[in-house]
Order: C-alpha cells, then sequence, then structure tokens
C-alpha cells in the first residue's frame, strides 16, 4: 500500500492549495533538522516535502487520487493514445532541503518568526495592540489595519516562556520578498520579567531580604509581608539571626507553572545593621548583658 500524502501532512483530501500548503509550512518548519532532532523527525521532514511536490502540482495530484502512489510513481496508460503509450513515471529527488528552500524561499527554519518581548511583573494580564500592513482577502492589495493579540499571561510563568500566534505577522512583507505561495509568518511574544520591589525570584521560590537591626537580630521580632495575592502575613522570630540565617516558609512562593494550585516557598534572608559607635556605657551593659551567654557557651563547648 503506497504513502498516503493527505496523512503525512495531516489534512483531509479535500483539502485546498492553500490548506496544503498551510500544512506544510507548520509541519516542515516542525520536522525541519535544524530544530528537530529527534529519531525519524528526518524521514518525516523528506516525507512532507514528497508530499508537497505531488500535492501543489495540478497533474501529479490528479494522478495521485485517481491511481494512487502505485500509478503515480509506475505509470499509467495515456488514455487516446493510440500506440499505447505510458505517463512518465513520477520520482521524487529526495532532497527535502530543497524543497523547503523553494517554498519559503530561505533554508533557515527560524529567519520567518516574528519576535517581540512582552515585559511582565511576577503576575499579571497583558495586551499587546500591533499595527502592520496586512493582504486584502483578494490576494493583491494591502491595508494598514490595528490588529489587537491577547496574551494572558498565567500565574507562575517563567522569563523566557513563549507564546505563539501561528501566520499573524507582516503578510504584505512576504508576500513581496518571497512570493504568494508564502504564508505569513508567526508572531512570537517572549516573556520578559520585571524587577519586583519586594520580592526576588529564583526559580519557584520567592526571597524576601529583610533589614533588622542588631537589638531586633539579638532580641527578636516579626515581618509582615503582603504576598502576591494581596495577602497580610506576620512570620514571628524568635531565634538568634545571624548574617547567614535563612527562614523557610513553605507554599508562600511563585506558583508552579504546571500546576498553579502548587507553589514554591518563600525564603527570608537577612542584613542586620550594628551600631556605628557605642558610649562606654553602653559598651559596658552590652558586656554585663552577654558575659553570661557567652561563657555558658564557651562551657558547653568545652
Amino acid at each position: 500500500m503506497g504513502q498516503d500524502y493527505y496523512e503525512i501532512l495531516e489534512i483531509n483530501r479535500n483539502a485546498t492549495d492553500a490548506d496544503i500548503k498551510k500544512a506544510y509550512r507548520r509541519l516542515a518548519r516542525k520536522f525541519h533538522p535544524a530544530s528537530n532532532k529527534e529519531p525519524g523527525s528526518y524521514e518525516k521532514f523528506r516525507q512532507l516535502g514528497e508530499a508537497l511536490d505531488v500535492l501543489s502540482d495540478l497533474r501529479k495530484k490528479a494522478t495521485y487520487d485517481k491511481f494512487g502512489e502505485d500509478g503515480l510513481k509506475g505509470g499509467i496508460p495515456i488514455e487516446f493514445s493510440k500506440d499505447g503509450a505510458w505517463s512518465t513515471k513520477y520520482a521524487y529527488h529526495d532532497n527535502p532541503e530543497k524543497t523547503f528552500k523553494e517554498f519559503f524561499g530561505s533554508d533557515n527554519p527560524f529567519s520567518a518568526i516574528f519576535l517581540f518581548s512582552l515585559v511582565m511583573t511576577f503576575t499579571m494580564d497583558a495586551l499587546k495592540k500591533l499595527k502592520y500592513p496586512v493582504m486584502n482577502n483578494d490576494g493583491c492589495t494591502s491595508s494598514i489595519r490595528d490588529k489587537i493579540l491577547t496574551v494572558t499571561v498565567k500565574p507562575g510563568w517563567k522569563e523566557g516562556t513563549r507564546i505563539t500566534f501561528p501566520e499573524e505577522g507582516d503578510q504584505v512583507r512576504i508576500h513581496i520578498i518571497l512570493g504568494p505561495n508564502n504564508i505569513a509568518a508567526d508572531i512570537v511574544f517572549i516573556v520578559q520579567q520585571k524587577p519586583h520591589p519586594v520580592f526576588e525570584r529564583i526559580d519557584n521560590d520567592l526571597i524576601y531580604h529583610a533589614q533588622v537591626s542588631l537589638e531586633m537580630a539579638l532580641t527578636g521580632f516579626s515581618v509582615e509581608v503582603e504576598t502576591l495575592d494581596g495577602r497580610l502575613i506576620n512570620i514571628p522570630f524568635n531565634e538568634i539571626v545571624h548574617p547567614l540565617y535563612k527562614k523557610v516558609v513553605p507554599k508562600e512562593g511563585m506558583p508552579l507553572p504546571h500546576d498553579p494550585s502548587q507553589k514554591g516557598d518563600l525564603i527570608f534572608t537577612f542584613d542586620i545593621h550594628f551600631p556605628e559607635k557605642l558610649s562606654a556605657e553602653s559598651k559596658l551593659l552590652i558586656k554585663q548583658a552577654l558575659s553570661p551567654v557567652l561563657h555558658s557557651s564557651l562551657w558547653h563547648y568545652e
């Protein structure tokens, strides 16, 4: 049984020429050897090239639709021929890179992608409005229109996350440079994370840098923090806080990108402010207060 070119392109047999080219454009970039190193991807890329070569040619397509791959490649009797002639046997040139370059006008699968930077805070909804020329329905003339692309940033998305709008790119430039057979490029938004005034993000954890005095570090204190979802939480610190001390509050960090019901941790670090000077009386009082504690610690470790 021969190859099913329609199945290879993931289209049905009623597909139009535009459908055929649209399917090839999407799949050829996906399986191009420069962007896909998985086993079997090159063979798929080759099959896509052959499917396009056949189905985008009216004569080849008509032969294939009626007689299948065997008839296309083995030849068929030519109707009304007095000398019993057969049609020319079809053979693909087995150079899918050539097919790709002829179709796209470039052998680079990434050359027809329009990239935009989408700056976001840790959680937000974003709306991006673009104005650029688009082709009219007649396929020949163009006009300037506003294009509204709505990007809803999901909680927990990380910097570098891509949001793709297929075939929403500059249709006019593609039409002029590459010709009418080429479909507009994708528009890709890349998430860029803005610094937060309170938290530092590390993976799915949030870091809170607390400023405390030496008195607070030694005697205890509490920190009130407003979370990203607007709650106020109060965290007590009754232990001695030293410069390397950290406190982890579980599940108060960033939502996990694939499961927003789960969260990373909130981690407190501390910047302890020491006094620049002390009076003689203050030094004496500190010595008297700390002397029993220090002697107890030394005795403990001896």
